[in-house]
């Protein structure tokens, strides 16, 4: 039984003493000119929707949006036929040579190794002479999620000691291995595993419905990591030495890393070893066929650019709640235990898109990241920010800074495309960029979207930049290497 404290009756709020209350409240939100609530508990109650209900019927434009918006998708209706005209296909500096085929990430989140091999395949058809062309996403996928894996069981293993609700065990244990990435990772791969052409290892059904195998995976990795904690609790108590329970730890998790393989390999298919060779043979754009064999890492150093190599390429973001020219990484995050970090150069915007433009007239595409999701017309394939009739319509404001997105869980950087393209006005100033999606060819114009430069402004998060054509004092900044830890749920460590 509790020991609950009785009221006396002199402790009860009287009717006078109520209105007095609300009589102060009031008095002392006119003076803010703030108007007083109906509701002074906070509760929603009949009367506050009966009040707003008398408002919005007597608005004649509020009623028209009922009699369209409930039978229809207000992207649809709401859609700005000015933007979609101003908004054009065209772009008067493009990358000298176009690849092929629109690629498709289908049913996946594996966007950044989509935009990471339409970047990288640009080289390899342009020296091949090649009509049509992919590299293999399925054999970065393949390599990133039995690496993601053992990331994350190495996690659980250096954190064994803190609780299991600990908001970085929950936080690690949520998404544990996503599909999406980061550039940084992308390197890992490619300097570990090399890549190979798409018909050396194909696409599988759960390389492009990934959703039932990332299901399985992250059941059996929570199991292991409870077993792993469970493991190391019981050699600590043994007074084993930190160096020996390590090691136990980890014997017990190459056994756990085995069943992945196996789960992975009967899924997805065996991946060629980076060090295996293997036999491409090929059709160029004149009908010849061309012959080439090798290992994955041995295709990687031959075709992949000499004058800009992904190694020395970084990230330059755009993130207003951090200080500019400061190096960023996120806590915990990555693919490669013991590999490259993530690392970020936070930058003006006015930076970005100088880089970019430098890029494009170079010849070279650029690897971005973005949220996609924000004011954009699929099936048209336009991003702008004035897309939507929102505010208009409905009679509001949607004012949020970029700042204010990233605070909010508003926005963030969930989606990784190619920047191919870029139309300048007179004075040399973007007005819109050319993107290749990995969406097929059916969205937008066969496959390309157009992004305004006031989308790029709010939305586009990080370019990938060649040291070689980066500004100086940015490449200085991620070369110093003292980076900023932001913590392990920052919204800049969402993967595209």
């Amino acid at each position: 039984m509790g020991s609950t404290t009785s009221k006396t009756t002199s402790d009860v709020p009287s009717a006078v003493d109520e209105k007095r209350n609300v009589s102060q409240v009031t008095a002392s939100l006119s003076g803010l000119s703030i108007a007083s609530p109906t509701s002074l508990d906070g509760s929603l109650t009949l009367s506050n929707i009966a009040s707003w209900e008398d408002q919005i019927s007597a608005d004649s434009k509020a009623q028209l949006a009922r009699t369209v918006l409930v039978h229809s998708d207000i992207r649809d209706v709401l859609v700005s036929r000015q933007s979609r005209i101003t908004t054009t296909h065209i772009f008067n500096h493009e990358i000298d040579f176009k690849t092929g085929p629109i690629t498709n990430q289908k049913s996946s989140g594996r966007c950044w190794l989509f935009a990471t091999t339409n970047v990288l395949r640009y080289d390899i058809m342009k020296k091949l002479k090649l009509k049509e062309f992919q590299l293999s996403q399925s054999y970065l996928f393949f390599w990133d999620k039995l690496n993601k894996s053992n990331y994350y069981l190495e996690l659980m293993i250096e954190n064994a000691e803190l609780p299991i609700d600990d908001r970085v065990v929950n936080h690690l244990s949520g998404d544990l291995i996503s599909d999406g990435g980061q550039w940084d990772m992308a390197v890992n791969l490619l300097e570990n595993y090399g890549i190979v052409p798409q018909t050396v290892y194909p696409e599988s059904t759960h390389s492009s419905l990934s959703a039932p195998l990332n299901t399985l995976l992250k059941t059996k990795l929570r199991e292991d990591a409870l077993a792993l904690r469970k493991l190391s609790t019981e050699l600590k108590a043994s007074s084993m030495s930190a160096q020996t329970v390590t090691v136990a730890l980890r014997a017990e998790k190459e056994k756990q890393m085995k069943e992945i393989y196996k789960i992975m390999t009967a899924v997805l298919g065996v991946p060629p070893m980076p060090n295996e060779k293997f036999v491409w043979e090929y059709y160029d754009a004149d009908g010849k066929v061309g012959r080439w064999e090798g290992t994955p890492l041995e295709y990687y150093k031959a075709f992949s650019s000499k004058h800009y190599p992904a190694k020395d390429s970084f990230s330059l973001v755009n993130d207003p709640r951090n200080d500019y020219s400061q190096l960023i990484t996120i806590d915990k995050l990555g693919n490669f235990w013991g590999g490259r970090r993530i690392l970020y150069v936070n930058t003006e915007i006015e930076n970005m898109k100088a880089a970019v433009i430098k890029m494009i007239k170079a010849g070279v595409p650029v690897f971005f990241g973005c949220d996609v999701g924000q004011s954009s017309e699929r099936l048209a394939g336009l991003m702008n920010t004035t897309l939507f009739n929102y505010e208009a319509t409905f009679d509001i404001t949607l004012g949020l800074t970029k700042a204010q997105r990233l605070q909010t869980n508003e926005s963030a950087m969930t989606h990784a495309m190619v920047i191919s393209g870029v139309h300048l006005d007179a004075d040399g100033k973007p007005v819109r960029y050319k993107v290749e999606n990995s969406w097929g060819d059916a969205p937008g114009n066969q496959g390309y979207f157009v992004m305004t430069d006031d989308w790029f402004n709010e939305f586009v998060y990080q370019v990938v930049v060649p040291k070689s054509l980066a500004p100086k004092e940015l490449v200085a900044v991620y070369e110093k290497g003292t980076a900023k830890v932001l913590p392990p749920w920052d919204p800049m460590g969402t993967l595209a």
